[in-house]
């Protein structure tokens, strides 16, 4: 009789997948967690209590298993939703002005320095903070998240000048800005353990665009500059109408 065993390989590929959520987590491997709740904070899917729960959860998992969880819900980095088609209204004998046309740029550079864009710093301290819609960018503006997230679109904003620039500090928190396409981007910062990021190019710079400046620091944490369209609906009830 031969002492010869038939080879199992399915067992023996079942408990390597079974081991493998045991595995030993690395700080890198931490780090990328923390990096997207940071993220989903400054993208209003986490609000501060459930980033502050996950974030300390995060700093003490040991194991793949304990870190999969707080991420489990969130989507992919660099995912977005689908974006519903834009409702054709009916043909009129008037039209809107385009946001980022060479008629709209001038109309939205409303000069007065920082005087003209109110408060010039937005701070968040284990909080969130927001600057969107028609608002108006100073001239310098600097941007604080400490343990927390913050979000300044501007895409529908007015600028105080020609150049702004903006300055920001993120530590162990997030700050993500948004910025139409046809302007003029400079993005500068450091990262330190943490990201200053642009993750896509806003075009060929449009005549009249203003130039904005991003700089500043991000110590675990993270900077991002993206560049989205202006929503049309928005556009469409500010701007004024031109005859034909």
């Amino acid at each position: 009789m031969s002492d010869e065993r038939p080879e199992k390989p399915v067992p023996e590929k079942s408990r390597s997948e079974e081991s493998l959520p045991e595995l030993r987590a690395s700080d890198a491997d931490r780090e990328r967690v923390v990096d997207r709740l940071r993220d989903a904070v400054a993208e209003g899917r986490l609000d501060m209590d459930e980033f502050e729960e996950r974030l300390d959860a995060a700093y003490r998992s040991r194991t793949y298993a304990e870190l999969e969880p707080l991420t489990r819900d969130l989507p992919a980095p660099g995912a977005t939703a689908p974006i519903a088609a834009a409702p054709v209204g009916p043909v009129g004998l008037t039209k809107a002005v385009p946001a980022g046309s060479q008629a709209d740029w001038p109309a939205r550079i409303v000069g007065g320095g920082g005087v003209a864009g109110g408060p010039a710093m937005a701070v968040a301290v284990m909080s969130g903070f927001q600057r969107k819609g028609n608002w108006t960018v100073p001239a310098r503006f600097h941007a604080v998240a400490f343990w927390g997230g913050g979000e300044l679109d501007l895409r529908e904003a007015s600028f105080a000048e020609r150049e702004v620039v903006i300055n920001c500090v993120a530590i162990m928190g997030g700050i993500q800005i948004i910025v139409p396409p046809g302007i003029e981007l400079d993005v500068r910062g450091i990262g330190v353990m943490g990201g200053f990021d642009q993750s896509d190019s806003p075009g060929p710079v449009e005549p009249g665009a203003p130039r904005v400046v991003v700089t500043g620091l991000a110590f675990w944490g993270g900077v991002e500059v993206k560049v989205k369209p202006p929503n049309q609906r928005a556009v469409a009830k500010r701007k004024p109408r031109k005859e034909l």
